[in-house]
């Protein structure tokens, strides 16, 4: 006992996995005093210590270890537990790499968030979305409510559905103060284009080559992605939504109804702005429920999907208008069958009027216009857009043109009375006709400079083409 107890102690050997990370993480797992995180963070760094030529040695590694599986099952579970730890791996790269750029981002970052989310709600709503995807601190302010307060998804191919519709104007809530949607088919029109804004397969040219006599419909969309229901979250949380929105514009939502477009109109008093293009509503309901609704409106814009065949409007829905909707400056009702008894009490009834358009409107013949300068109504219009109305008759133009030259409408700077297929005469419509001796375009041109007329006719046979452009107008 004396003896192994004054016996020199044998000399420790050097641990062969002091230099060999894996062989080192080997001897940490067999030790019952590292920790299973410990463990982990070894093997993780073994792994990462390796160098970028080692991919070789490793795929031949793997490949000794699944032939160290007899079973067939075994060795499918070791490769799917490889490609789960390399993906895992792999994201747990990315979450790191965006942590710290996040940070690097905060720290190099000029603006405060307060001064970030003004800057982002001045974006357009796709690159603020593409903001929101840069880092997590771009991310949470994009997500502020200020920066949602003008949404405009609006696409020319359907790929805008009803959640992202519903999520942005949730973000938005209180703050919302403009939207639009839908389908717009090409870029904005100048103010004496009716070429439509209807969603077409067909493209542009086709649909500006419309006739009159052709009476298939002129919409032929694809379907929407968007339904009826895309408009619910304005009225949701007691309308908190729509309840300070301005600005509502809809574009060729083949699904939208009557019922959905007059709910979501409801639940929007504040509205000052309404423009619906290519909705498969009526003009009348539509009309009465601004007018229930939306007593501060300043501007309207409706263009029918289906060019002369809706009828619906009634002279009370006109009245109704009138009274109830005071501040109306633009009205723009176009592709609608309009009576010239209706649409005079609108004119007449809006005493602020100032823009109006009625292009491609059936069963206009311009009588609606006799005297209308002198009127209360009427003599603050600054732009009248008469464009292919295909009952427009001659002699009323000629009477509207001749009351310029004696002096009414002196606030009117720009005026269209163009026809691609002539102006209509006096007796029957389907002779169409231009009579440069009856039309004084040019008196009105020596007379009143300051007005841009437009006056495009067809130049085949009896038709002469003309176009003067005298002044301008902004």
């Amino acid at each position: 006992m004396d003896t192994l107890l004054e016996a020199p102690s044998m000399a420790k050997r050097p641990c062969v996995c002091a230099n060999d990370p894996v062989l080192r993480h080997s001897h940490c797992c067999i030790n019952p005093r590292v920790s299973q995180s410990d463990q982990m963070e070894g093997l993780l760094e073994a792994f990462l210590e390796l160098s970028d030529s080692s991919g070789r040695s490793l795929h031949l590694s793997f490949e000794k270890l699944l032939d160290s599986r007899a079973c067939d099952s075994d060795q499918n579970l070791l490769i799917d537990r490889a490609l789960r730890l390399g993906s895992a791996l792999l994201e747990a790269g990315k979450r790191s790499a965006r942590k710290r750029a996040s940070i690097h981002n905060s720290l190099t970052w000029a603006l405060p968030p307060d001064l970030t989310i003004k800057v982002f709600s001045m974006l357009d709503t796709q690159s603020l979305c593409y903001t929101a995807a840069t880092c997590s601190m771009f991310h949470k302010c994009a997500m502020d409510p200020l920066c949602y307060a003008n949404i405009d998804l609006t696409t020319v191919v359907p790929k805008v559905n009803n959640a992202v519709v519903s999520t942005m104007i949730q973000r938005a809530g209180k703050v919302l103060q403009s939207l639009r949607l839908g389908i717009v088919p090409g870029p904005t029109l100048s103010p004496g284009s009716s070429q439509p804004l209807v969603y077409t397969i067909r493209n542009s040219v086709d649909a500006a080559g419309f006739s009159w006599n052709d009476k298939r419909s002129r919409q032929g969309k694809e379907s929407s992605i968007l339904s009826r229901s895309c408009l619910t979250a304005l009225s949701g949380d007691s309308g908190a939504a729509g309840a300070l929105l301005k600005r509502l514009h809809l574009y060729n939502i083949e699904r939208m109804d009557n019922t959905a477009l007059c709910a979501a109109l409801s639940a929007c008093p504040s509205l000052l702005d309404l423009e619906i293009v290519g909705l498969h509503v009526e003009l009348r309901q539509t009309l009465m429920s601004v007018s229930t609704n939306c007593h501060l409106i300043e501007r309207l814009f409706f263009e029918s999907s289906k060019t002369g065949r809706d009828d619906s409007l009634k002279s009370p829905t006109c009245v109704d208008l009138v009274n109830n909707c005071p501040n109306l400056t633009s009205l723009a009702l176009r592709g609608f069958k309009l009576h010239d008894y209706k649409v005079r009490i609108l004119v007449k009834g809006f005493h602020k009027l100032k823009y109006v358009d009625f292009s491609t409107s059936y069963s206009i013949t311009g009588t609606f216009l006799r005297n209308l300068g002198s009127s209360t109504g009427g003599n603050l219009l600054e732009v009248l857009i008469l464009r292919d109305c295909m009952h427009l008759k001659e002699v009323e133009v000629a009477k509207f043109l001749s009351a310029i030259i004696a002096g009414d409408f002196r606030l009117l700077r720009f005026l269209d009375i163009s026809n691609r297929e002539g102006l209509a005469s006096e007796g029957d419509w389907y002779y169409r006709c231009y009579n440069s001796s009856m039309i004084p375009i040019k008196q009105v041109s020596e007379e009143r400079p300051d007005i841009c007329l437009l006056a495009e006719f067809p130049s085949e046979g009896r038709l002469v083409y003309i176009i003067e452009i005298h002044g301008t107008w902004k």
